[in-house]
């Protein structure tokens, strides 16, 4: 199997600025757009909004590589670093509080040169215990295959796939000397494009014995918030690449093997990018609903457990709900649920769906 690092040309990539013109154009003018929007907000609407990309990042980014962690955690640990009130703050490990400094680092000192001490220390804030699961990794440094190459693998045991296998640990001194450079120099590459670029690049080299995907996405933000110049974060790349995940990893499997043309990444890595900014005025539109609700009901009484299921509706809540999901969500019995329910209905705070007797289900009513 022939790989793109094996290339002697590497990393020299090939692609054809030409064909995507037009499409970095598009991006440019709907990033502009976004953050016209959002400066144009007041102080609370763009605190919250911060909150919840944050948020959302923080949860995707570590869902990517299948790793799940709590999302009230991670949002206490945003809403403190970011001064934005959050009612009901659970205290956050260790190891969310430092994915969410990480993260942040990443875009609030974006200015900041990219260097290899930074990057150890944004691994070693992955891993704070020292242990990816229940495997002892080597943390704040580059790895040393000490147990063998670093392969990207899948399949039982015995009947494994290797997707990827990446440098050898010899070459990584050099390897990530020549990324470093590339990446803070002051050049005429296009900013967005140099985040795919710099993307695809990061996770080929592989440098890290693990959090490479995570690392990457982070790198990705950072040259993001260059492009806009802004340390403002109002879309979620990471969560746009959990939605696409499949199609993520196969790009990136196609791209990593033969020439080295990355066209096929570019390609995907902006229509993902203008999926995600898309998606970011749906989301845009919920903080500004959210605090209208809030603007009416600032005077209704309400129990923190009623508030806790209102933020959740207005959040990334899936389906219909009922009193049995109400019950769940508030750990309350049925019966409390349901008296719950009623109240909020004759506040009008939630109404009913139309049907009715055991397909009875409420919405906000906003």
């Amino acid at each position: 199997m022939y790989y793109v690092h094996q290339h002697p040309n590497w990393p020299h990539f090939l692609y054809d600025t030409e064909r995507f013109a037009s499409k970095l154009g598009l991006l440019r003018s709907k990033q502009g757009k976004l953050l016209g929007r959002m400066y144009a907000l007041g102080f609370d609407l763009k605190g919250n909004a911060l909150l919840d990309t944050h948020t959302l990042d923080a949860l995707k980014t570590s869902e990517i590589e299948g790793v799940l962690i709590n999302p009230e955690q991670v949002r206490s640990s945003v809403a403190k670093r970011l001064g934005v009130p959050y009612s009901g703050l659970k205290e956050p490990d260790r190891n969310v509080d430092a994915l969410v400094e990480m993260l942040l680092d990443a875009t609030r000192n974006y200015k900041e040169p990219l260097t290899k001490q930074r990057l150890f220390g944004w691994h070693s804030a992955l891993f704070p215990s020292g242990y990816s699961g229940m495997y002892a990794i080597e943390v704040g440094k580059w790895r040393s295959d000490s147990t063998g190459p670093m392969q990207v693998v899948s399949g039982a045991m015995g009947k494994e796939k290797v997707h990827f296998e990446a440098p050898s640990a010899e070459r990584l001194d050099d390897e990530m000397d020549t990324f470093l450079a590339w990446f803070n120099a002051k050049d005429n590459l296009e900013p967005v494009l140099k985040a795919a670029i710099a993307h695809f690049w990061f996770v080929t080299i592989h440098p890290f014995d693990d959090g490479n995907g995570r690392l990457a996405r982070a790198i990705t933000d950072l040259q993001l918030s260059k492009a806009d110049d802004s340390e403002l974060r109002f879309y979620s790349m990471s969560a746009q690449i959990r939605v696409e995940r499949k199609q993520y990893y196969e790009v990136l499997e196609k791209t990593q093997k033969g020439n080295l043309d990355i066209n096929p990444w570019l390609e995907w890595f902006f229509n993902c990018l203008d999926r995600a900014l898309d998606h970011s005025q749906v989301h845009l539109k919920k903080v500004i609903d959210k605090a209208h609700f809030w603007q009416q009901h600032h005077e209704t009484i309400l129990s923190e457990r009623q508030r806790k299921v209102i933020n959740k509706l207005m959040g990334d809540f899936e389906g219909k709900l009922n009193t049995s999901k109400y019950a769940k969500m508030a750990k309350v019995s049925t019966d409390t649920a349901l008296r719950d329910l009623t109240d909020l209905l004759q506040k009008g705070v939630l109404r009913k769906n139309s049907a009715g007797g055991r397909s009875t289900a409420y919405e906000l009513s906003l």
